[in-house]
């Protein structure tokens, strides 16, 4: 099994960052909220919790469904340390893609903190790859992201 420390040498890395006026004691104050991860969703996508297991962000499982019109999308995440102090990471324990390793890096900069979403994707083989690079790779996770990091700047922003 790969080790949360290291991604495959075959995974693809996606990445978005964008400048958030606020505080790093905000940023992660506003991940911490157990209604974040709905708030980050995009509609018209639905995010269904079943099981929300965390110590912290860094600590801890998650479950949940992602219902995409009809069509659900299971997930099970583990929670861990990021690469910096100020971050987190989510990897991919069950669901839909052969690996998936998120990593939510706060630092602090000149008018705020600089949020970035750094993902290491790799696809299964054949049929079910194909669905997850219509779903969670190119145009629909730039967009993903690009609404997210919106939904942070409405939400705590100043």
């Amino acid at each position: 099994m790969t080790t949360a420390a290291q991604a495959p040498s075959n995974a693809r890395t996606f990445e978005h960052s964008s400048t958030i006026n606020t505080t790093l004691d905000e940023m992660v104050a506003f991940h911490e909220d157990p209604k974040a991860f709905s708030r980050l969703t995009p509609p018209p996508v639905f995010a269904q919790i079943h099981r929300r297991d965390l110590n912290s962000l860094t600590d801890g499982e998650m479950e949940f469904t992602l219902w995409i019109g009809p069509i659900p999308v299971c997930w099970l995440a583990q929670h861990e340390p990021g690469p910096t102090e100020y971050s987190f990471a989510d990897r991919m324990i069950e669901g839909p893609l052969d690996f998936w390793w998120h990593r939510h890096i706060f630092e602090e900069v000149d008018g705020g903190v600089r949020l970035t979403d750094r993902i290491s994707i790799v696809h299964k083989p054949g049929f079910p790859g194909l669905l997850t690079r219509l779903m969670f790779d190119g145009l629909p996770l730039k967009f993903l992201f690009i609404y997210r990091h919106l939904r942070t700047r409405l939400t705590i922003g100043k």
